[in-house]
């Protein structure tokens, strides 16, 4: 049995059919055994199963089983997470949108990073998020406040200027200084856990784009050029320790904030990896656009923050 998704090529919601999709994009195709041998490019996507791999990618369940599953094909949470430290868990919660909206990360999902990284033996875990919208409304209603308090968190707001704290950028072009958030800097670590999604501005939103809502001048972003400022925050250490995309409902349309569920492709996906290019890389071809076309991943790549070629990196891929 051969499973395979629709896949979106850009925000004119145009469906690409199997034999373009071979051509251009990012599939889950499991036939037989689950071995992708449709195409050169899938076994670029999917290389065979290792000890160690760079990127896992799940499909075929609920966030959280798959999440489960995941953490522990790429070394489980304590490879990452130490007995002691403090740990920031960074989800995109930007908007003022109930859960099934997709507008931020879901909150189920949350709460299993948090669990995992106490099962860690993390003595402190912390979330945040640089809302757009009303920062209390927007933490209530995205579910993510019950969702960090309920795994034994703690959320802390990221609406005020004093929060924040100016750094340098070295090696940015554009983006040279910014003011972050304090808790990234003075935590032990942070993992970044973004949801995919489409973006007017950015073309797609993923583990780069995330990392807006850590510091807090975005207008500047907007104001001088939005692709390099993102690649220019992400040469700033310290960078995500680990990166968790929530693909699970993909916003394909009206991003980054949506109108409706009617704006959402059921993906049914979860990816992670230590490596936000290439995470960033493997989710624009899930989504059926080509990295290259993304500006901030191709400058990425540039930079040498990243590869955007999946071929340069060992890739675990499940289907439950």
């Amino acid at each position: 049995m051969n499973i395979s998704y629709k896949f979106v090529v850009n925000k004119k919601l145009k469906i690409m059919d199997r034999r373009d999709f071979l051509k251009k994009g990012f599939v889950y195709s499991f036939a037989g055994s689950m071995m992708a041998t449709a195409s050169g490019f899938m076994s670029k996507v999917f290389g065979q199963t290792n000890n160690n791999p760079d990127l896992v990618a799940v499909r075929g369940a609920d966030l959280v089983t798959m999440y489960k599953r995941g953490i522990e094909e790429i070394g489980g949470m304590s490879r990452f997470v130490k007995q002691g430290q403090r740990v920031v868990v960074k989800p995109n919660i930007a908007w003022d949108v109930s859960p099934e909206r997709a507008g931020n990360t879901n909150p189920e999902l949350v709460k299993a990073i948090i669990e995992s990284c106490y099962d860690a033996g993390a003595r402190e875990v912390l979330a945040f998020d640089h809302t757009c919208d009303n920062w209390q409304r927007t933490y209530e209603n995205s579910g993510i406040a019950d969702a960090v308090e309920a795994a034994g968190g703690r959320i802390l707001p990221g609406n005020e200027e004093r929060y924040f704290q100016e750094v340098d950028i070295p090696g940015g072009k554009t983006l040279t200084k910014a003011k972050v958030h304090e808790l990234i800097l003075e935590s032990d670590l942070y993992i970044n856990v973004p949801v995919l999604k489409h973006h007017g501005g950015a073309t797609l939103t993923v583990a780069m784009k995330n990392l807006m809502g850590v510091v807090w001048d975005r207008g500047y972003y907007h104001r001088n050029d939005l692709h390099q400022c993102i690649a220019d925050f992400c040469l700033f250490e310290p960078k995500p320790t680990l990166n968790i995309v929530d693909a699970y409902y993909v916003m394909t349309q009206n991003g980054p904030r949506g109108t409706s569920t009617s704006d959402l492709t059921t993906m049914e996906s979860l990816l992670i990896s230590p490596n936000m290019v290439a995470i960033d890389s493997a989710c624009a071809q899930l989504y059926g656009a080509d990295p290259r076309d993304i500006g901030h991943m191709r400058i990425a790549d540039e930079l040498g923050i990243g590869k955007i070629d999946l071929g340069e990196y060992k890739v675990e891929r499940i289907y439950l």
